[in-house]
């Protein structure tokens, strides 16, 4: 992917989904799974997948494809693909390139699907990219991928950035720079997908609660969530080159926001996604 600055995915921000891994994936599971329901992988079929992580829908999509099909997992990330490549059972035909997806060398027309989950908004040039990977599906191929709905939607972003509003001011944000957000509009996620060449473009919302952190008791869970809060998101970039006494305040908000949601083992958060289906325009 070709990505904004703030998120160095082959640096600090690889290294903490790294480790973080089991408690996003967590927090991603249902939006996943949704996602390849709606792509519908079918046995003997080439996968692409785009800013495929560690690597957990690539296997997933390999378990549809079986022995006769084949995913391509590809990610910018070199610690991510070093995880996804460590995790890999033998046997599964799946492949994972450390590659931005906007601009790798793709065979062409070889792919029966390109899927994505939260790995395709942070493409500079949205229809350039989706234009270049469309070269590599076959006729009538398929697209399917999950992205953020609005920040406003997501409890992950809205709850903590609410708790420190009167502590931090955020960098006004562009909602049409790459990053989280930036398929929130649904018209504009459908005139790309137009404009690259794509039609029979489905855009459905998909709303569930998000597992949010993880610990034994309710404590350790809120414990969780606040430092993933703090690792992972716009939480950790409004408060970089903070002072001490303004993230102990922040920590202090962020917890109370936390420990008035629902949850045991994990906070229980609303999350918000739009589901996203097209073809390969047949010229």
């Amino acid at each position: 992917m070709t990505i904004a600055p703030t998120h160095d995915w082959d640096g600090t921000s690889g290294e903490n989904w790294v480790v973080h891994q089991l408690r996003l994936d967590l927090m991603l599971e249902d939006f996943g799974a949704a996602a390849i329901a709606a792509a519908n992988a079918q046995p003997g079929e080439h996968v692409l997948d785009i800013g495929c992580g560690a690597g957990a829908t690539s296997l997933a999509l390999a378990e549809r494809v079986g022995s006769n099909g084949h995913v391509l997992g590809v990610d910018i990330s070199a610690q991510l693909i070093a995880r996804a490549r460590s995790a890999q059972p033998d046997g599964v035909p799946v492949t994972f390139d450390l590659a931005d997806a906007a601009r790798a060398s793709l065979p062409g027309q070889a792919f029966d699907l390109l899927f994505s989950r939260f790995g395709v908004m942070f493409f500079d040039d949205p229809v350039a990219a989706f234009a270049h990977m469309r070269a590599a599906l076959k006729p009538g191929g398929r697209v399917a991928f999950v992205c953020w709905r609005s920040a406003q939607e997501n409890d992950w972003v809205r709850l903590p950035m609410a708790a420190i509003r009167d502590l931090v001011t955020p960098a006004p944000a562009d909602p049409l720079a790459p990053g989280p957000f930036a398929f929130a509009d649904r018209d504009r996620v459908s005139d790309i997908l137009a404009t690259a060449g794509f039609d029979d473009i489905g855009i459905a919302p998909f709303d569930t609660t998000i597992s949010y952190g993880y610990g034994k008791t309710r404590a350790e869970a809120v414990d969780d969530a606040l430092a993933l809060a703090f690792a992972v998101g716009p939480l950790s970039r409004a408060l970089a080159g903070q002072p001490d006494d303004i993230r102990a305040k922040a920590a202090a908000a962020v917890r109370a926001a936390f420990s008035a949601q629902p949850g045991e083992t994990s906070v229980l958060i609303d999350g918000a996604a739009w589901i996203v289906t097209a073809r390969n325009r047949n010229l």
